[in-house]
């Protein structure tokens, strides 16, 4: 070729248009990236442990080894004469309330005169070096009288009072319809449920500042970081003004993130000695400090006429809420509520009780409540089936709540309950083929390659599960948040106290101001105290309340935005829409630039959303206590070695109703989590605790599953029927399936091996077929 051709190639190629960068997702509906997550994966983001002061001196936390004795004495003075030593604390120089607790104040900062559980804090070291701090801390003499423990719940009923409140925290007596009502057909159960830890990725750590006023600075990884301002006012006996709490990177939260136990003494030190105080927990430390969910013991009987539809549900539900109550009260209303899951009872009689032992305290975590009741309720549904020959979706489908039915509470089913939609989604899903008997896919048997187990010993199951939980809180909670959008120099800024748990709110506040505002560049503030409250992250609360706050106040601005506009041009700022960026009339005569509209101007609006109020539950356990519900269907397949009882989840397929899907990936991603964490409680996670004793507290002794234990999660339906009430009509999404998974993954080993199956997590002598 000659140049003057292979100049004309290359002037020819110059000249082709190149495909310019893909634009960036936007607004609602699209998969936008969290603004952390590069951060986060490239270990830059920083946590409570990464934090650094000038002057920093070290916390250490000196906790019981009894979980029930008498103190005798405490002597400090070896501890406070070590070199480097700069403060011990004990529950004498709590200047404030000396109780505490989010939901009730019956928590000591420090035990004074008695130990209740395993790990309760006895007194607290601040030193120039961590090691120097856990040694003085070791070097605390503590005098005690043991005492028996009270670890069976349904002793602690008859036991002396562990507590000046009492055992007895609280008893929902609920009773929906005719007492006398019976079925042809009665089916009976005993269920038990473990304790499940949240098992953080990052163990507790913070940092704690003395301010110039007399208050403190408390850095942590709080998820109601208004509700621990409070608390630590009030234990440091001064002004909740000069108490500021900031939050730190969350790393990790499926449950209230910092206990009161590793932060109220870390401010307390700070203030005693003036100086800038650091914890980081180790693993053990979190394990012991931090609340864990209700064990639970469940006893049942269903009444079915012969076509296998529910006539009558009796329950009894005890909770163990261990040394302190904490949201047992909250969990036990969920549990009996739900007692019956999202079927159509019309008589019901539950008995639900949460009773204080000396097992390491109880609160929340994902789904409480009502993730026990479920793998109960769906145990007899399967027993019912059985003895009627139905096959078991078929009598979950006859069974099957929808909008308009009553639950148990007396409360109408206001919102969307696709129930039978979901459940014949994963029914009709093809089902995962069968492994081939051969060495090259001996993986995929319970055990893994070279497993003790036969081959021809492994059985596969296929159950169901069907659940239900709340939205926001529930008997009177008041449900509210505020949020403040401001824009300036194309930038939108979002203040909100929402804490980013994992859930991805600052994704969804960005995206939605960017849909209402056409504004790309939308940056989330950090959280503090110094903001209006938004409430704790759980049960969904920020997706409705902190994401329906900021949808008001991008409105807000979008008509302070748009009104000088549709003056100009005598119309009104309904015809006026914003789109890329770009603000256009409805006749095309106006056409500009979000950028030029704002002129320069700073605009912004505070706003607060506040749903509908509840009411607590009666004497009868009836009333309307929450704001919304969500539902989800699991099929689970597992493979089952019935020999020796190992279980392999293969499948697990998940139809769920969302209400609208506002970010695609976020969605799938918390489902997913959800999931694994489910299977976590079906098979693998129980925190053993023989006689009140936490036994094995690391990452080693709890089996956390790990991504060999997680199996195909097939999303085979999303159901997007809007909840009107809801902003955006959005359901929270991570809860749900953590409820209904470890019930699904039970059915399917009922399936595969004809056993009950009534204990979580399964043990081997469960899977093992007679």
């Amino acid at each position: 070729m000659s140049n003057e051709a292979a100049g004309g190639a290359s002037a020819a190629t110059a000249a082709e248009p190149q495909p310019g960068p893909e634009p960036l997702p936007h607004g609602i509906g699209a998969s936008l990236p969290s603004a952390e997550s590069r951060a986060k994966t490239e270990g830059t983001f920083p946590y409570a442990s990464d934090l650094w002061a000038e002057g920093l001196l070290w916390a250490a936390v000196l906790r019981s080894p009894h979980a029930h004795a008498r103190i005798v004495s405490i002597d400090t003075s070896q501890a406070r004469e070590m070199p480097g030593v700069r403060s011990v604390v004990t529950h004498e120089d709590v200047p404030g309330e000396a109780l505490q607790g989010r939901k009730t104040p019956d928590r000591p900062v420090f035990a004074s005169d008695v130990v209740r559980h395993h790990g309760e804090p006895i007194a607290a070291v601040a030193a120039d070096h961590p090691d120097t701090a856990r040694m003085a801390a070791a070097a605390i003499f503590v005098e005690y009288e043991i005492l028996d423990p009270v670890t069976d719940p349904e002793k602690a009923f008859a036991a002396e009072p562990l507590h000046p409140d009492g055992n007895l925290i609280r008893h929902i007596p609920l009773r929906h319809g005719d007492p006398e009502a019976a079925g042809e057909l009665v089916v009976e159960g005993l269920y038990r449920i473990g304790r499940q830890d949240p098992a953080p990725i990052g163990a507790e750590a913070g940092l704690a500042v003395p301010r110039p006023d007399g208050g403190v600075e408390l850095y942590i990884a709080s998820t109601d970081p208004h509700t621990d301002r409070d608390m630590a006012a009030s234990c440091y006996g001064i002004d909740p003004g000069i108490v500021k709490v900031v939050v730190t990177g969350v790393p990790g939260a499926t449950a209230d993130r910092e206990d009161a136990s590793f932060h109220l003494p870390l401010g307390l030190l700070a203030l005693t000695t003036g100086c800038p105080v650091k914890l980081t927990a180790t693993r053990e430390e979190s394990f012991l400090g931090h609340a864990h969910r209700h064990p639970t013991l469940l006893r049942y009987r269903h009444h079915a006429d012969a076509d296998g539809k529910l006539v009558k549900v009796e329950a009894q539900v005890l909770l163990d809420a261990g040394a302190y109550a904490d949201t047992s009260s909250d969990a036990l209303a969920a549990a009996v509520s739900f007692a019956c899951g999202p079927y159509v009872v019309p008589n019901a009689f539950i008995e639900g009780w949460a009773v204080r032992t000396n097992n390491p305290p109880s609160g929340h975590v994902r789904g409480e409540g009502a993730m026990q009741v479920c793998a109960a309720y769906e145990a007899q549904m399967d027993k019912i089936a059985k003895k009627l020959g139905i096959d078991p979706a078929e009598l979950r489908l006859r069974n099957a709540m929808a909008t308009g039915d009553i639950l148990p509470t007396g409360q109408t089913v206001t919102c969307p309950a696709p129930v039978a939609e979901l459940l014949a989604a994963v029914r009709d899903f093809p089902l995962p083929e069968l492994p081939k008997d051969t060495p090259e896919d001996e993986w995929l048997l319970p055990g893994g390659p070279e497993g003790a187990g036969d081959p021809a010993a492994v059985r596969r199951g296929v159950g169901y599960g069907l659940g239900m939980v709340q939205l926001l809180g529930a008997e009177g909670a008041d449900e509210v948040s505020t949020a403040t959008v401001k824009v300036h120099d194309g930038v939108a800024t979002v203040i909100c106290a929402a804490v980013e748990t994992g859930q991805g709110f600052t994704t969804l506040a960005r995206q939605i101001v960017q849909e209402t505002l056409g504004i790309d560049d939308v940056r989330v503030a950090p959280v503090d105290t110094d903001q209006p409250p938004a409430g704790p992250s759980c049960h969904g609360r920020h997706t409705w309340v902190s994401g329906g706050a900021v949808e008001r106040a991008a409105k807000m601005v979008r008509t302070q935005l748009l009104q000088p506009l549709a003056h100009k041009f005598g119309m009104s700022t309904e015809l006026l829409q914003i789109t890329d960026g770009k603000i256009t009339s409805y006749d095309g005569v106006l056409s500009t630039t979000v950028t030029e509209a704002m002129d320069g101007k700073e605009l912004w609006a505070t706003a607060q959303c506040r749903p509908h109020p509840t009411e607590p539950l009666d004497a009868a356990g009836q009333g309307d206590a929450f704001v919304g519900m969500a539902f989800c269907a699991i099929r689970a397949v597992v493979d089952v070695d019935v020999e020796i009882g190992s279980v392999r989840v293969v499948e697990l397929a998940v139809a769920q109703d969302v209400g609208r899907i506002l970010n695609p990936a976020q969605l799938k991603t918390r489902i997913e989590a959800g999931v694994t964490q489910g299977v976590g409680a079906a098979l693998t996670e129980n925190l053993r605790t023989p006689r009140g004793l936490v036994r094995h507290p690391d990452l080693t002794g709890y089996a956390l599953p790990t991504a060999l234990d997680i199996p195909d999660i097939r999303i085979v339906k999303l159901v997007e029927e809007r909840d009107v009430v809801a902003p955006f009509g959005a359901k929270a999404a991570s809860a749900v399936p953590v409820v209904t998974s470890p019930a699904a993954v039970a059915s399917a080993v009922r399936a595969a091996t004809g056993r009950p199956v009534n204990r979580l997590p399964i043990r081997p002598q469960a899977a093992v077929a007679t």
